[in-house]
């Protein structure tokens, strides 16, 4: 006569074992449908640790509803059995760890699809705060309709942290384990990542990445060796999808790619021979001209870096180009505001001036002095003047910054910081500046 737990499910038989868990067929005799039934190991209801963070983490798991994750019905404790029970929805079909074991690995299209599959699994658990711990080959159950799930989530953590494991062991297989958890550190998203990244590296080639026997001798092989190239292993497997499975087993979880839809999209285009985009490249996923947006919008003094390299790049182009940009200047500025150039502004420089030229004192606020600029020989400026680049920042109704680059290799770029009242003025200075710089 068959057993129920907590007086509702009963046990039909065992569909795998665990070294912490076994997990059982059952019927649910109140809404009359099969389902998979985990039973922790006895001596974990002892814990107080355990059993507070695994109601925790189970009713966490509970919460998670996607086709791509296997849905947890039920959680409890059944006294009778003194046993923590966890209800699953049962899942008809073969776990990876089932199809390594008839197959050897797999071909490239389904590997793909598999793992494409376990990427929205997992991409939808941590943007709902849950980290699996326990990627592997048996907790990916592919159902009769090629539906992946991934199962156990949560689990792992919550036995971890049992005072009754013993120090050293690990849950689950430690192959599969990332670098930082082999440490004993916390794990984040990106250490499932990495689990993931083994299995797909199983999947393709039918061996693990690095072979070994215990955490040491797996955390010093992570050090020391490189995995071989999956397309050595299995020459059907593109080089670009070999880099894309690569970088998901970076030793560094920053080295890693930022989540897993960016792993999945890694994965669909190395299947497709297309390279995959640097994981760690913070501006990957922007439109063009996003990242030059960003410049602007961090305020004047690196609007006007950018701008003093930019007229450093076009040193060496011909002077007449200063020439044109003050005419447009000029007839962009609105008819009613023209200000006619100053007298005679070269009359009143020596040609010999080492300084820039002082502030004009037409501006009710005054002006910031600009930096100093290197000798200019008599009558040789318009040909050593190479590039002109004013870049104008307006700022409420009459503050502008100007950025001056010069051709003379002796000369610094000047940059001045005009502050008026009004427009006009603010215009007026800003006429006056190129004046003196295209003398």
């Amino acid at each position: 006569m068959s057993s129920a737990i907590a007086g509702r499910y009963e046990l039909e038989r065992r569909l795998g074992i665990g070294g912490m868990s076994t997990v059982q067929l059952a019927f649910d005799r109140r809404l009359e449908r099969h389902v998979a039934v985990k039973l922790l190991a006895e001596h974990l209801a002892d814990d107080p640790a355990f059993v507070s963070r695994f109601r925790r983490e189970a009713l966490a798991a509970a919460r998670l509803v996607h086709p791509n994750v296997v849905q947890v019905f039920d959680f409890g404790f059944d006294e009778s059995q003194h046993q923590h029970f966890i209800v699953m929805e049962y899942v008809t079909g073969q776990s990876c760890a089932e199809l390594l074991r008839e197959r050897g690995h797999l071909d490239v299209e389904e590997a793909v699809e598999i793992l494409a599959q376990a990427c929205r699994g997992l991409d939808y658990a941590h943007r709902n705060g849950v980290v699996h711990r326990d990627v592997k080959p048996g907790n990916l159950l592919r159902d009769d309709d090629d539906v992946v799930k991934l199962a156990d989530f949560g689990i792992a953590k919550a036995t971890e942290q049992s005072s009754i494991t013993q120090v050293g062991s690990v849950l689950g297989t430690a192959a599969y384990l990332a670098p930082e958890q082999a440490r004993g550190e916390e794990a984040g998203p990106r250490a499932d990542l990495y689990s993931l990244g083994v299995v797909a590296y199983q999947l393709l080639s039918g061996r693990l990445p690095y072979e070994a026997t215990s955490l040491s001798e797996l955390a010093l092989k992570q050090q020391r060796e490189a995995p071989l190239r999956l397309e050595d292993l299995n020459p059907s497997v593109p080089p670009t999808l070999s880099r894309a499975v690569a970088t998901a087993l970076a030793l560094e979880p920053e080295g890693r790619y930022a989540d897993a839809a960016q792993f999945e999209r890694a994965l669909r285009d190395g299947a497709r021979g297309v390279d995959p985009v640097a994981a760690t490249d913070p501006t990957a996923h922007l439109p063009a001209g996003t990242a030059a947006t960003r410049v602007l919008r961090g305020g004047a003094a690196a609007a006007a870096g950018a701008a003093a390299g930019a007229a450093a790049a076009g040193a060496g182009r011909d002077a007449t180009a200063a020439t044109r940009a003050q005419q447009q200047a000029q007839r962009r500025a609105p008819a009613s505001r023209a200000v006619p150039p100053p007298p005679q502004v070269a009359a009143r420089r020596p040609a010999s001036a080492a300084s820039a030229p002082a502030p004009r004192p037409g501006s009710r606020r005054g002006a910031a002095s600009s930096t100093v600029a290197a000798p200019r020989k008599k009558g040789r400026a318009a040909r050593r003047f190479v590039a002109l680049l004013a870049v104008f920042l307006l700022i409420g109704a009459g503050t502008a910054i100007a950025i001056i680059a010069t051709g003379n290799r002796d000369q610094a770029v000047q940059t001045k910081r005009v502050v008026s009242d009004t427009a006009r003025d603010a215009w007026q200075q800003l006429r006056d500046l190129i004046d003196d710089n295209t003398k």
